[in-house]
């Protein structure tokens, strides 16, 4: 084969690592990209955080879309967004990531630091603390701390007697006896070894003069099975009771908890901050970024002054380190764009939900967005992907505007958001003697125009955690 040379043109899409942090960054939720902010200030001496506030507040106004007109397009504000966003030395160098108007926190408005990084208590901690304040024996203690350690999260014990009673070579009435007096701690109804007893345990606190203790003992003791079925007619004959006295018994067992551990096992609490806000205004609707979500940033001019002349290892070390501020500000100027930009997309095809509420949601999917916007999908799911937003109907993630649709009578469709809706508002309204069937949901949709199976109905309702109408029947 003869060897020879051949130049071609073509085009080819590289993934440099400025692109590849800009993505990075388009996906991360608010308080990730906190953190992220957080690195790069203790990562590169050019960026800090600025924490002057602006000279006149009332005069810079915070990057927002609004609409005075509820039947036309919703028109994105973007006067203080740079169309041209270069990282040469024409950048602005001062980027306000926090608009104008926020206030800066104070230490008083914080909580108390013991609060903020002491450990949660556990179960077996508060457990414990009360065997420590009860006169227990050598022999005794042991035997309570081998049953503590064998509770469950939920309050249940998870050990048998005899296996206890073996594994510290102890009497097993001697395990009795600690284990009744583990019962009588806080809360009620913990070291149970079934549901019976843990209900059983909880009844036994109550005054003896309560309405219907009596019939709730027997209840809990014998007949639990009746009453997961809602079988009030073999209750009433099997108890010999009207239907008054078997009310106040059922309401009694219904107060209280099969899982008495899960209220003292503390979990670390999980905040979500909106990385936009929806307000009402005139006719309209106002979508604006969240003016307490980040901090201001800019780069330091004294450091980028040397950089300007000079080719030694240090002059190269700051204008690396310039480049690289000047590349992260673009990035998380345009990340704020597109998160407004896509904000206000959604809030504009589903202005009927922030109207009359998630009965009259849209059918809506990722390429109804990235047409509006003019963007990729892959890009759409990424700015809805841990995004939320402040409405005055909750605070929602951008992923609860989309859902499939289901076509109706008119030839039109509807959302399955909105399906879901119109089942939880006819089951809320059903009779509880009578609960509505699967069957007759579909029926009462059909109704409305929207022809739906009654599997997909019982999905719906298994989503809303809606119990099957033979568990939804209840007393009047």
């Amino acid at each position: 084969m003869k060897q020879s040379l051949e130049l071609k043109l073509g085009q080819q899409l590289a993934m440099t690592p400025q692109l590849q942090q800009a993505i990075r960054l388009l996906q991360l939720s608010t308080l990730e990209l906190q953190q992220e902010v957080q690195d790069m200030l203790d990562r590169n001496p050019l960026l800090e955080e600025d924490e002057t506030p602006p000279a006149n507040p009332a005069e810079m106004p915070a990057p927002a879309s609004e609409a005075s007109d509820p039947d036309g397009p919703l028109t994105l504000v973007s006067e203080s967004l740079p169309e041209d966003l270069p990282v040469d030395s024409a950048w602005e160098d001062v980027f306000d990531m926090a608009p104008a108007g926020s206030g800066t926190q104070t230490n008083e408005d914080l909580p108390e630091f013991e609060s903020r990084n002491s450990a949660p208590q556990t179960l077996r901690d508060h457990l414990l603390w009360q065997m420590r304040m009860s006169p227990f024996s050598e022999e005794d203690r042991d035997i309570a701390e081998l049953l503590i350690d064998a509770i469950d999260e939920c309050g249940y014990l998870q050990i048998s007697i005899e296996d206890a009673a073996e594994a510290l070579s102890v009497e097993q009435e001697a395990v009795c006896t600690v284990l009744k007096r583990i019962q009588h701690f806080d809360p009620p109804g913990v070291g149970a070894r079934d549901v019976s007893e843990c209900l059983c345990l909880q009844l036994s606190s109550l005054d003896a003069d309560t309405p219907g203790l009596a019939e709730a003992r027997l209840i809990c003791t014998r007949h639990l099975t009746s009453l997961a079925r809602h079988d009030y007619a073999q209750l009433k004959q099997v108890l010999g009771v009207d239907e008054d006295r078997l009310r106040a018994a059922v309401q009694l067992i219904s107060g209280l908890n099969p899982r008495p551990g899960e209220d003292m096992n503390e979990k670390p609490a999980e905040y979500v901050v909106p990385d936009v806000v929806v307000r009402r205004q005139g006719r309209g609707w106002r979508v604006e970024l969240n003016s307490e979500a980040m901090p201001r940033l800019r780069i330091n001019q004294g450091y980028a002054q040397l950089a300007e002349n000079g080719h030694d290892t240090a002059h190269r070390f700051v204008q690396d380190n310039l480049a690289e501020a000047r590349w992260f500000l673009k990035s998380l100027q345009n990340r704020q764009e597109t998160v407004l930009k896509v904000a206000t997309a959604i809030v504009e095809r589903q202005r009927a939900y922030f109207e009359r509420g998630p009965e009259a949601m849209r059918p809506m999917v990722l390429r109804d967005i990235a047409d509006a916007v003019e963007m990729h999908e892959s890009t759409i799911s990424r700015v809805t992907n841990q995004k939320y937003m402040l409405t005055p109907r909750g605070l929602l993630e951008f992923k609860y505007f989309f859902s499939s649709h289901v076509s109706t009578d008119t030839g039109g469709a509807a959302s399955a958001t909105a399906i879901r809706a119109l089942i939880g508002k006819f089951i809320a309204e059903e009779s509880p003697r009578k609960p509505l069937s699967d069957s007759q949901l579909v029926e009462l949709l059909a109704e409305r125009g929207i022809q739906i199976a009654r599997r997909t109905v019982a999905k719906y309702r298994e989503s809303l955690n809606i119990s099957p109408s033979s568990q939804r029947k209840r007393l009047t």
